[in-house]
């Protein structure tokens, strides 16, 4: 019996992470799931090329911030606020979600579509530098989230290390790269790509977490303090 394939090789050479089919029939299941606004951030994602991490991941986000009890948040990069609907809506009624983008634009999306849900009143939404931000901000979290520019993930890594609690997590998405982690690369992404490479090595090489990759969509980190 021959196994299906967990990866496959598109035109441009790229790996794709999971099986097309596989992530569809995955989407099929939970396409029913939560709040209608969701389907807006999702066509406006869509509309305009706007990164997001998409339902299945924002659902593994939700699951793990569930799992570990996390009520207090902080998001390196939080765009319009599509990563950040999953984790306030895990966090509870007491939870915070601190969010940070550079773009006011964003803030004003986010505040336009989440304050159609109760989780809105659950978000602090920061316009600055993720990291900056992060700096001002005092205090240990339970889950530190990382989606900035890719050249800034070993960097948003070695500042949040510290300020995670025992048993909390350290979470980052597009940790493969389209593939480019497990292919070598001289195109423009070369930079990003050894940033993330980088990034993931520190991760793994860390004798304070326990870390693995889920490979849906474009890989998402988990690393777990000990």
């Amino acid at each position: 019996m021959s196994n299906a394939q967990s990866t496959e090789i598109t035109d441009s050479g790229e790996l794709i992470p999971v099986n097309p089919a596989i992530e569809s029939y995955m989407r099929k299941l939970v396409v029913h799931t939560d709040h209608p606004v969701l389907v807006e951030m999702e066509e406006f994602a869509r509309l305009e090329n706007f990164p997001i991490v998409n339902r299945l991941v924002g659902i593994f986000l939700e699951t793990q911030t569930r799992m570990i009890g996390a009520k207090r948040v902080f998001e390196f990069g939080s765009g319009y606020g599509y990563s950040a609907y999953w984790f306030a809506k895990a966090v509870g009624e007491r939870g915070r979600v601190i969010c940070s983008d550079a773009d006011a634009r964003n803030f004003a999306r986010a505040e336009h579509y989440l304050k159609t849900t109760n989780v809105w009143s659950r978000i602090d939404f920061c316009v600055g530098m993720a990291q900056e931000v992060f700096a001002q901000t005092e205090g240990l979290f339970d889950i530190c989230y990382n989606d900035v520019d890719k050249v800034g993930y070993p960097e948003v890594w070695r500042m949040a290390k510290n300020r995670i609690r025992s048993g909390g997590l350290y979470i980052a998405d597009n940790v493969l790269w389209h593939g480019r982690v497990a292919t070598e690369t001289s195109d423009a992404a070369a930079e990003s790509t050894a940033a993330i490479m980088e990034h993931n090595q520190l991760i793994f090489d860390d004798p304070e977490f326990d870390a693995f990759i889920n490979p849906t969509r474009d890989g998402v980190i988990v690393a777990r303090k000990k």
